[in-house]
C-alpha cells in the first residue's frame, strides 16, 4: 500500500496563497493544508478549506510576524520574529516558547472551531529545540499527528508515540519546486507506506510582494493543482489521504 499526503503550507499567509491551495486541491493531488494564524487569516477562506473536504492542521509560527504572546525571548528589537529558524528557536525561553505553540492552538480552535488534523512548522521551526520540545508537548497533549521532515525528527516524535509518516519530500530553495514533473515523477517512485509531500501552492499577490518564494507558487500550483497529476496518482494506485487517516 503506498498512501500519500499532500499538504500545502502557509494557508492564511495571504488571501492569494490560501485561494491557489483551495484551486489545487479541488483540481489536483493537495490533499491537506497547515495555517498561519498569527495573521490577518480570513475565516471565510477558513469555512471554504473546510466544505471541501481539506484537512486542516496547524502551521506553528516562530519567524514570520509578530506572536500571539508578549514572550520578550521570542522577538527581535523590532517586537517580531527572528526570521532565521535556528538561531529563533535557540533564543527562545522554553516556557515562552509553550505559550506561544498554545496561543496558536487556541487561535486555530478559534478559527476552525476545531482541533488541528495535525502540527508542522513554518521553516521547519519546530525540529529546534526549546521549540521542538513545545511542539512535540502540544502534539501529544492533542493526540495528533506530526510532520517528520527526516528521520530524526520520526525518531523523536515516535519516541512520544505520535503518529507520523514513513517517508517525506519537499523543498523551498530560490527556484519553484514542484513542478508537474517533478510532481509525476516523485508519484512514480512513491516507496511504500505513508509519505508526505510538502507543498507550497498559491496565487501570487501583492500583499506577498515581500516574499522570496512568492511567483513560484504559481509554478507549484500547476504542478499539483492538475488533472493530470490526479489522473496519475489513481492509475499507480496512490491512495491520496490526510493525517487525519494515519
Amino acid at each position: 500500500m503506498r498512501r500519500l499526503i499532500v499538504n500545502a503550507d502557509d494557508f492564511g499567509m495571504t488571501a492569494g496563497v490560501s485561494r491557489g491551495i483551495l484551486i489545487a486541491h479541488r483540481r489536483g493531488i493537495v490533499t491537506s493544508t497547515t495555517m498561519l494564524v498569527n495573521g490577518d487569516v480570513d475565516r471565510h477562506l477558513v469555512t471554504e478549506a473546510l466544505d471541501a473536504g481539506l484537512g486542516l492542521g496547524l502551521h506553528v509560527n516562530f519567524t514570520l510576524g509578530a506572536p500571539l504572546t508578549r514572550g520578550r525571548s521570542l522577538v527581535g528589537e523590532d517586537g517580531r520574529f527572528v526570521r532565521d529558524p535556528q538561531r529563533a528557536a535557540a533564543r527562545a525561553d522554553s516556557k515562552e516558547a509553550g505559550r506561544e505553540v498554545d496561543a496558536q492552538i487556541e487561535k486555530f480552535m478559534t478559527l476552525a472551531r476545531r482541533p488541528p488534523t495535525h502540527l508542522d512548522s513554518h521553516h521547519h521551526v519546530g525540529i529546534y529545540g526549546p521549540v521542538r520540545e513545545a511542539f512535540l508537548e502540544a502534539a501529544a497533549r492533542l493526540a495528533i499527528p506530526v510532520r517528520s521532515e527526516d528521520s530524526s525528527a520520526r525518531a523523536g516524535a515516535r519516541t512520544r508515540r505520535l503518529k507520523t509518516t514513513d517517508h517525506f519530500f519537499g523543498g523551498s530553495g530560490p527556484d519553484p519546486y514542484w513542478s508537474l514533473a517533478r510532481t509525476l515523477g516523485h508519484l512514480r517512485r512513491l516507496p511504500p507506506g505513508v509519505s508526505e509531500f510538502m507543498t507550497h501552492p498559491g496565487l501570487f499577490d501583492e500583499t506577498l510582494s515581500y516574499s522570496r518564494y512568492g511567483r513560484q507558487r504559481e509554478t507549484e500550483l500547476v504542478g499539483l493543482g492538475n488533472p493530470e497529476a490526479r489522473a496519475a496518482a489513481a492509475a499507480l494506485g496512490i491512495r491520496l489521504s490526510t493525517f487525519r487517516e494515519i
